[in-house]
């Protein structure tokens, strides 16, 4: 329905009601300046904003899509679901064919608990290891993004504006307002791609496979099998925040990948279709631990929601070993094109691809850890994140977030970001000089 508004109207009545105008704070564009635009409609690899103006999107809100917008088949699922009602607060068939599907793709989820979000999952997962334990500590990863709860919110990538830890201090502070020191008290950052040497105080490990929160790092060698080692060595649980590489590095999410199995996974974004959904999963005798059977309490009213379950299963339908290859080919080219054309340009970029996740890492080298990470030019992030906008190109508005290249991006869209690239970084460098 038109709106008949711009975008700059819309963003100034949003701020009037909604603080700083999002729902969620990097679409405010803070991290590169000027007006966000408001999404209309969606339809395949592109959006269209209030004023009219189509954009190939490679966001696809942040991973949650991956057949495309308004994809034919998950759009007639969510209806069907529609017209059964929104919302029963009694278990449905589809959240138990969801979970039986989950266990399919992925064996080390013998048992899954369907929640609303990656936050909760990861919240969820992390209580249970510390009933099932007896053990307090956590050890994650500096610039690994785990949700927003409280004991995970510490150095925690490009969501949060950090507050820095004293690195002669091994314990970590908190990375919001609002959050006691208690609170992560029990929290212990370390950097990536290092495997940190625990003792038998430590409830579990919890790690991004593949890092995606501080752009694009993937695993060094033998770094998650250590993981899966030095837990082992001292009682320790290993869980893996699956919630972006889950389903979509391939139909085994990061363990399938690499190898490596753990304790508990967290999941998220694809396997709602586009709907707010999560699930954790893992042994059964851990999961089992979990109330009603266990002591170990969580619950949630939208839990197993059934319009997101249908959606899901829509989405996971799609997903053939045939899609897994269209979307690793998508992204090969999509990031070899990329680095191509802004290095042509005279621009200092890496972009790492793995499987069909790519970055943009604006420096002479590539990034291993969170320290690396931050060498990205954030500042000619944003100077190129405005001209591919200026040219119909919808990147995510901050340095540190990645490309979600997916079925519906064919070789023309490709072709057509990629013109756009060459164009857009060309005028950067310019400008610059």
């Amino acid at each position: 329905m038109p709106t008949h508004t711009t975008n700059a109207d819309l963003f100034a009545r949003a701020q009037r009601v909604i603080p700083g105008g999002v729902s969620s704070p990097v679409r405010a564009f803070g991290s590169v300046g000027g007006t966000p635009y408001f999404v209309a409609r969606a339809e395949g690899p592109h959006v269209w904003d209030v004023e009219g103006r189509r954009l190939v999107d490679v966001v696809q809100s942040y991973g949650a899509i991956i057949a495309g917008h308004a994809h034919p088949a998950i759009v007639e699922a969510v209806a069907a679901a529609a017209a059964d009602g929104t919302s029963y607060g009694a278990p449905t068939e589809r959240e138990v064919l969801l979970a039986e599907e989950i266990r399919t793709r992925v064996p080390a989820c013998e048992r899954v608990r369907l929640v609303s979000s990656g936050t909760e999952a990861t919240m969820s997962a992390i209580r249970l290891v510390r009933g099932a334990t007896g053990r307090d500590r956590l050890v994650k990863f500096a610039g690994n993004y785990h949700g927003h709860s409280d004991g995970l919110l510490a150095d925690a990538g490009s969501a949060v504006a950090l507050i820095e830890a004293d690195p002669s201090d091994p314990t970590a502070v908190p990375g919001s307002a609002g959050v006691p020191r208690g609170a992560v008290a029990d929290t212990v950052v370390v950097p990536y791609n290092r495997v940190p040497e625990l003792d038998d105080t430590v409830a579990c490990v919890i790690v991004e496979p593949v890092a995606a929160n501080m752009g694009l790092v993937p695993p060094a060698p033998g770094f998650l099998a250590g993981l899966r080692a030095e837990c082992d060595r001292v009682g320790a649980l290993l869980v893996f925040d699956e919630v972006i590489t889950g389903f979509r590095l391939g139909r085994g999410g990061a363990q399938g990948r690499y190898g490596v199995t753990p304790d508990l996974s967290c999941f998220g974004k694809v396997i709602g279709g586009g709907l707010n959904v999560g699930a954790f999963g893992g042994r059964a005798d851990l999961m089992d631990q979990m109330a009603p059977l266990g002591p170990v309490y969580q619950a949630g009213t939208l839990s197993g929601n059934p319009l997101a379950t249908a959606a899901g299963l829509a989405a996971l339908d799609l997903l053939d070993d045939a899609a897994y290859t269209r979307l690793e080919a998508t992204a090969r080219r999509l990031g070899e094109g990329l680095a191509g054309a802004l290095g042509a340009a005279g621009l200092d970029v890496v972009v790492p691809v793995e499987g069909p996740l790519l970055g943009i890492h604006l420096a002479a080298d590539p990034a291993v850890d969170y320290d690396t990470a931050r060498t990205t030019d954030t500042a000619t992030y944003a100077r190129l994140f405005h001209a591919l906008l200026d040219r119909g190109i919808a990147l995510a508005p901050g340095p540190y977030e990645i490309l979600f290249p997916g079925l519906a991006h064919d070789d023309a869209t490709v072709d057509e970001v990629l013109a756009a690239a060459g164009d857009a970084a060309r005028a950067v460098a310019e400008a610059g000089t």
